[in-house]
């Protein structure tokens, strides 16, 4: 190994520190995919995988946990406000793995936007806590003193991403995000031809120091022990190939130490285009448009590509012809950095090897080659000198060939595939056993429902295209965070993104059993039983209590509760309110309709009219901390009201979220209506904006 190698090892970030072997061994050349040239080496020759893994578990579950979900939603921001300021550097170096500006657009900014997602959402839908509430309560006794929630908490171990070479960025920030919410430290190991853009894009994290410590380590090479250091604290999350997942799913650890893998794999996606989708309708230019999209973009080394293009028997040499001209008028191949190129190098010389002779098999076992081609001129760009392949389209007169459902050419390669029927095209995709994703292009529901019953089971994400969505559709290669990523079957079997879906994989879910005072102390939630500070309409007026929409979040407590004296129905306040509001519906208008009805007993209030009641009993009218109501939840009208019936309210501080970046937050509170004979007639959520602090007096 030369002097000039050793100064190019990629380090790694572990324990805090950037870290680089002393005495390199076993290491490994990458090479500029365009050019050829050294671009870095890579060693982890020493590198300690235990003592990173304590480190994780330790200092790095230490810091996340002295933050709420919200504060770590905050954080999220903040890393991906500063990556945006400085994602130029991460375009510069990514030019080197063969990718297109646009490709960075995909890689680059689709990674960041995921950081902003989770941010999003994680102050939008979670608590202001490290407990999240899953489900209703059950009530387990008869008297409400013994009850069973279900609850997500962290897991005390470390999120261990191992992520494939095609989104060095966006595969690695699409994994972070949610587990650093979940408050979960991540050791992230990229795939080694492009781990060199991850490296860049951890260096600016870690630069920007925002980073809690412990939170994110790097390991840049070789990390086949590091499951040995796991157990069933630690979740893997893998992305690759069906072949290395089978390992790691077989090692002791995960099959008897309990570690949470998860994978996402090979995946022979379909496009498929509908019976009614003719040459002549905007369905089959949109078609054809997201089928060149998925062959060209990033190469067409995505694992969302569309490797089958599935269409009726009929229109094969349509689309085959419709995609051939769009790939002449559009694509040049050649270095990324080039003015002009519009589709660059696949990411190694091993890849180019590797796409060869997946398309070698796929002609071998029938198909034709309709346009590119192992052999086919690539133009300027050197094939041999870099990872060049170029647009290849095969189709089959059988479409039932094993391999074209098999074998994965994961480069710019499609199959376009004839089918009889819907029927046929069902079976057809579902030939790829399992697939992350599928598009069908139909303006026709009933034809859409028909696929959706056909081919949901084999997908993780059905994706529809037609003349309403062709302008607005992120496409069907985009994965959001805001849907599931993932397939069954060969695609992997696993799960990532999907909101708040993705920070629970990284949580554990229990079951607790207990009183009411207990859940509340744990969940920060109030559950009807427990403990509450009563506050009367009387007692708040002669100063013996305080009203609960007096207090700010400074003084309000979980608990708090404020109840109201009784109110009388009349039939004169039914028909006012059914003649103001325009509600005349019998129940409320003929009393022997009403009385026919074995729902009611007579004539009976509208439902919205004790609810308004309710907040009439409730308010307390002087300005104050409250600031806004801004809802109602899990509304439901239980014992009908009659005239001459009584009701009245009890209104309790059920959760209060606190929101880290403004100077209010958010307080639900259990809301209950009974009537004369203390049957309750209502119950729901009031949803109110509280200021966190309010002048005093």
């Amino acid at each position: 190994m030369t002097q000039t190698q050793t100064q190019t090892i990629l380090p790694s970030y572990l324990q805090g520190t950037w870290w680089t072997p002393q005495d390199p061994g076993g290491v490994t050349e990458v090479l500029d995919a365009s050019t050829g040239e050294v671009v870095t080496c890579v060693s982890t020759q020493g590198l300690d995988l235990r003592a990173a893994v304590d480190f994780a578990r330790t200092t790095g579950q230490r810091s996340l946990g002295e933050s709420t979900l919200h504060e770590r939603a905050l954080l999220l921001k903040q890393l991906a406000q500063y990556l945006t300021e400085h994602k130029q550097v991460l375009y510069d170096v990514s030019y080197r793995t063969g990718s297109t500006l646009k490709d960075h657009f995909f890689d680059v900014d689709g990674g960041i936007g995921t950081l902003f997602t989770f941010s999003s959402k994680g102050r939008r839908e979670l608590p202001n806590a490290n407990v999240i509430i899953d489900g209703s309560v059950e009530q387990l006794s008869k008297d409400g003193s013994f009850l069973g929630e279900h609850v997500y908490s962290r897991m005390p171990g470390v999120a261990v991403q191992i992520n494939a070479f095609n989104f060095p960025v966006w595969g690695f920030l699409e994994k972070f995000a949610p587990s650093f919410l979940a408050g979960m430290p991540t050791i992230v190991k990229p795939a080694t031809p492009t781990g060199y853009v991850t490296e860049a894009c951890v260096r600016l994290m870690v630069d920007s120091g925002i980073l809690p410590e412990g939170s994110l380590q790097l390991i840049s090479g070789s990390a086949r022990e590091l499951l040995d250091h796991l157990d069933y604290r630690d979740h893997v999350a893998f992305t690759g190939s069906a072949g290395t997942a089978r390992t790691l799913r077989n090692h002791d650890n995960v099959i008897h130490g309990g570690v949470r893998f998860t994978a996402e794999t090979d995946s022979l996606n379909a496009a498929i285009l509908a019976p009614d989708a003719t040459v002549d309708t905007p369905e089959f230019e949109a078609f054809i448009k997201a089928v060149f999209v998925e062959i060209t973009s990033k190469a067409g080394q995505k694992c969302t590509a569309i490797r089958r293009v599935i269409v009726p028997q009929d229109l094969v040499e349509d689309v085959v012809a419709a995609v051939a001209e769009r790939v002449r008028q559009k694509v040049v191949i050649g270095d990324p950095r080039a003015e002009g190129v519009t589709m660059g190098a696949l990411a190694s010389k091993e890849q180019q090897a590797e796409v060869r002779g997946a398309v070698e098999r796929l002609v071998a076992a029938g198909g034709a080659v309709r346009l590119g081609g192992p052999e086919a001129d690539t133009g300027d760009a050197d094939a041999e000198t870099g990872a060049f392949f170029p647009v290849t389209v095969l189709s089959f007169e059988n479409p039932r060939t094993p391999e074209v459902h098999f074998v994965e050419a994961f480069g710019p390669v499609t199959s376009v595939l004839g089918y009889l029927d819907v029927d046929d095209a069902v079976h057809l995709a579902a030939l790829g056993g399992g697939s992350l994703v599928a598009t069908v292009c139909t303006n026709d529901g009933p034809t859409a429902a028909r696929f959706a019953a056909g081919i949901s089971a084999h997908h993780g994400r059905v994706h529809y295209l037609n003349r309403q969505d062709a302008r607005t559709s992120t496409g069907h290669g985009s994965p959001m965070p805001h849907l599931i990523h993932g397939g069954p079957g060969r695609a992997g079997g696993g799960e990532e993104l999907g909101g708040i879906r993705g920070v629970k994989h990284y949580m554990q879910r229990t079951a607790l059993q207990g009183p009411p005072d207990i859940l509340t102390a744990i969940t920060g939630v109030w559950y009807a039983g427990a403990t509450a500070r009563t506050v009367t309409r009387q007692s708040a007026e002669d100063g013996t209590g305080m009203h609960p929409f007096r207090k700010s979040l400074a003084d309000l407590r979980i608990g708090d509760q404020f109840a109201s004296q009784l109110r009388t129905v009349t039939l004169q306040d039914i028909t006012d309110f059914a003649t103001t509001t325009g509600d005349t519906f019998y129940a409320h208008t003929d009393e022997d309709a009403a009385t026919a009805n074995p729902f009611f007993p007579r004539r009976v209030a509208h439902g919205y009219l004790l609810v308004s009641w309710a907040a009439g009993l409730f308010v307390d009218p002087a300005p104050g901390p409250v600031l806004a109501n801004y809802g109602l939840e899990n509304l439901r009208f239980i014992t009908p009201v009659t005239y001459d019936d009584e009701i009245r309210v009890t209104l309790t501080a059920k959760q209060i979220t606190p929101r880290v970046t403004d100077e209010y937050g958010e307080v639900r509170w259990d809301a209950v209506l009974h009537n004369q004979h203390e049957e309750i007639v209502a119950t729901y959520d009031v949803l109110t904006l509280v200021a966190k602090t309010w002048p005093a007096g």
